[in-house]
C-alpha cells in the first residue's frame, strides 16, 4: 500500500470512528459520564490496545490514574523499548477497548512521559468525546496495511467497459465494510447496491456477499490529492458469511498480539 492510502487511512479512521452519521448516535460528550468511564476501566484494569502511526503499530496497556481535575489521565507504556520510544513520537493514538462487553474507543494527542508509583508512566489528555458500542453491534477490524484486503466489486458492461474493479477495504466487520474508492470506473453514490462482490480472506475463505453504499466521506491525503471511502453495508449476509469474517478478524487480533508479545 502507498504512502498516501496509509495516510488516507489514518484519516478516515479518525473520520469513521469520531464523525460518521452511523455512529453518532453511540458518542458520549458528557464529562462526566467519560470520567466515570475511565475511572471503572482503571478500577477493573480492563486491558487497552493503543494503536498508532496509521494503526501500523500498537501496545496493550492499562489505565493507571485519572487526574484529580479530570484534564489527563495517567497509562501504563507496556511494549518494548523501541514501541514506547515510536509511542511518545507519535501525534495521534486510538486507544480501543471492551468495557462491561461493550467496546469503547477514544483518541488522545501526544503523549508525555510521566511517572506512577515511581515507575515509568505515560501521560494523555481526557478525551472529549468517547465511542461506546453497544452489546448488539458488530466489532470493526482496521485491516492490515501490509496485507490490506481487496473487495472485487462486479461491473455493468456500461461502465468503462469492464467487467469489475478492486478497492482497498480499510476496515470490515460482521455489518459492513469501508474502502477507498477507486478513481475511476465506478461511481459510489449512497443507497446504491453492488451484487456478487468477493472479498478474499487470507487463509480464512472467500465472502460473497451484496453491498450497499452507506455513506461517503472526501478527504484530503498528505500529497494534497483529494481521495474518498466510502462505508457499505452487507445486505442479508448469510450465516456462513459472517461466520468467515468473524473468523478472519480473531485470528488478524490473535495474530496482532502475538506480534506485541514476541510470540509470532
Amino acid at each position: 500500500m502507498s504512502e498516501d492510502e496509509a495516510n488516507g487511512r489514518d484519516e478516515d479512521q479518525r473520520i469513521e470512528l469520531l464523525q460518521a452519521d452511523d455512529y453518532s448516535r453511540y458518542l458520549l460528550h458528557a464529562r462526566k459520564e467519560i470520567l466515570f468511564i475511565l475511572r471503572r476501566m482503571q478500577e477493573k484494569g480492563d486491558l487497552v490496545t493503543a494503536y498508532f502511526n496509521h494503526g501500523g503499530d500498537f501496545f496493550l496497556t492499562v489505565l493507571l490514574d485519572i487526574a484529580a481535575d479530570g484534564e489527563s489521565m495517567l497509562i501504563d507504556p507496556g511494549g518494548s523499548a523501541e514501541t514506547r520510544r515510536k509511542a511518545l513520537e507519535a501525534e495521534r493514538l486510538v486507544f480501543a477497548a471492551s468495557h462491561d462487553k461493550v467496546k469503547i474507543q477514544f483518541s488522545a494527542p501526544r503523549l508525555v512521559r510521566a511517572e506512577f508509583a515511581g515507575r515509568e508512566a505515560f501521560r494523555a489528555r481526557v478525551p472529549q468525546e468517547m465511542l461506546r458500542l453497544q452489546r448488539r453491534e458488530f466489532y470493526r477490524l482496521t485491516t492490515p496495511l501490509v496485507h490490506p484486503l481487496r473487495c472485487v466489486i462486479p461491473l455493468r458492461p456500461p461502465e468503462g467497459g469492464r467487467s469489475a474493479i478492486e478497492a482497498t477495504v480499510i476496515d470490515i466487520s460482521g455489518g459492513g465494510l469501508a474502502v477507498m474508492t477507486p478513481p475511476e470506473g465506478i461511481e459510489f453514490v449512497a443507497e446504491r447496491q453492488f451484487e456478487n462482490c468477493r472479498i478474499e480472506l487470507p487463509d480464512v475463505g472467500t465472502v460473497l456477499a451484496t453491498l450497499r453504499v452507506s455513506n461517503i466521506f472526501e478527504f484530503t491525503l498528505r500529497s494534497g490529492a483529494r481521495s474518498k471511502r466510502a462505508g457499505c453495508q452487507f445486505i442479508d449476509l448469510s450465516g456462513p458469511m459472517l461466520t468467515l469474517i468473524q473468523r478472519y478478524i480473531l485470528r488478524v487480533e490473535r495474530d496482532r498480539k502475538a506480534r506485541e508479545t514476541g510470540m509470532l
